[in-house]
């Protein structure tokens, strides 16, 4: 019973701390989707060369999308001219950052890991872009494949990033400050709070179990800061589903624990880039060599990443555990405890929400 309230509390104590920032994160990630809708992006990814593929894996790091719900917004740019370079650039960058994940990071790690992240996350997804148009297949699914992909693989409508649905909130389609407001709002503290706030509970819930059963040091003793670490960490990641929002209390309980800053960001930007569905999916989208491609950049990238970051980390000598959660210092308590309170308000209305539309769901197919 001590272990399970330690665990709680160590859970809640994360959410404290990180609540504020999630909210933020939250609204920069509806002007986001207000500001560069999916017919801006699809303009700058046609054409196929390196340009392409540097603004797939810039446009990328903002944008709000895990590595299920990417995946609509990359058939669609594919189907649309998005070169496989690009494409591939594209489903890197975007589940490894974005404004989300950003601000959680800054409040839960530290300002060296929150620079660092995106900037790793874009040098991963250019190199596997690249590569992809250097020796990729250069063989291209149909637009109606894409489709295909789309439906029968994708997760749900909110997921989507996608200008085709929005005839489905027509009041929310006024091209006024008001309406564009309100439309960010919508998908920031709606949409994007009912895709991500199940996997991020489970990732605050995991964090705060970890932080009350694993003894302090426990990394540090056994895998160290080496390159050991990092392939454990890299194991660990690539089949796992967790969008990178979720994965930051994780990495930051881990690295409390003494697991070297490098071997977290390496869990940081394989996990949510990569999972075992994702891979089927990107085999249908791109083809067999580029799910090799895409892997091998993510490998090479995040080991990469990983070293250089504990280079700088030495470099610089910062102790990574003293100055995790430094930033959420700046708040009293109070505003920390009002936004961890706005927040479970966000996730219950979320769960309600979901559980009256499977019973809708269920009562509707019964009459069926």
């Amino acid at each position: 019973m001590d272990l399970v309230i330690g665990s709680l509390s160590s859970s809640w104590a994360i959410l404290e701390d990180s609540a504020i920032f999630l909210l933020v994160g939250f609204f920069l990630a509806g002007l986001v989707k207000v500001f560069l809708p999916l017919d801006l992006v699809k303009r700058k990814l046609g054409a196929d060369g390196f340009g392409s593929v540097f603004n797939a894996a810039l446009v990328g790091i903002p944008l709000p999308l895990c590595s299920c719900s990417v995946i609509p917004t990359a058939a669609s740019l594919r189907s649309s001219g998005a070169s496989k370079g690009a494409t591939s650039a594209f489903l890197i960058s975007t589940p490894e950052s974005g404004v989300d994940s950003i601000a959680i990071t800054y409040a839960l790690l530290d300002p060296v890991m929150t620079v660092f992240r995106p900037v790793a996350a874009f040098a991963t997804a250019l190199f596997a872009g690249v590569m992809e148009n250097l020796i990729g297949d250069r063989q291209s699914g149909s637009a109606t494949q894409m489709e295909d992909v789309c439906k029968d693989d994708c997760c749900s409508d909110n997921c989507e990033l996608n200008d085709e649905n929005e005839h489905e909130r027509p009041a929310l389609k006024s091209k006024s400050p008001r309406g564009k407001l309100a439309t960010s709002l919508h998908f920031a503290f709606v949409e994007l709070v009912d895709d991500l706030v199940g996997w991020l509970l489970i990732g605050i819930l995991a964090a705060g179990m970890m932080e009350a059963l694993i003894p302090d040091d426990f990394f540090a003793q056994f895998a160290g800061d080496g390159f050991l670490s990092m392939l454990v960490m890299l194991a660990a990641g690539v089949p796992m589903y967790i969008c990178a929002t979720a994965s930051t209390p994780l990495a930051a309980a881990l690295m409390i624990k003494g697991l070297s800053p490098g071997a977290a960001l390496v869990f940081l930007l394989s996990g949510p880039a990569t999972n075992i569905g994702t891979l089927v999916i990107i085999r249908k989208l791109l083809g067999t060599r580029s799910v090799v491609i895409y892997l091998s950049a993510i490998a090479v990238g995040s080991l990469s990443a990983g070293l250089a970051l504990n280079g700088i980390y030495h470099a610089l000598e910062i102790d990574a555990t003293a100055t995790i959660g430094k930033a959420t210092e700046v708040f009293p308590h109070q505003v920390e405890l009002a936004a961890a309170l706005i927040f479970s308000a966000l996730a219950l209305r979320s769960f309600a929400s979901g559980l009256m539309d499977r019973s809708l769901n269920s009562t509707q197919g019964k009459a069926v």
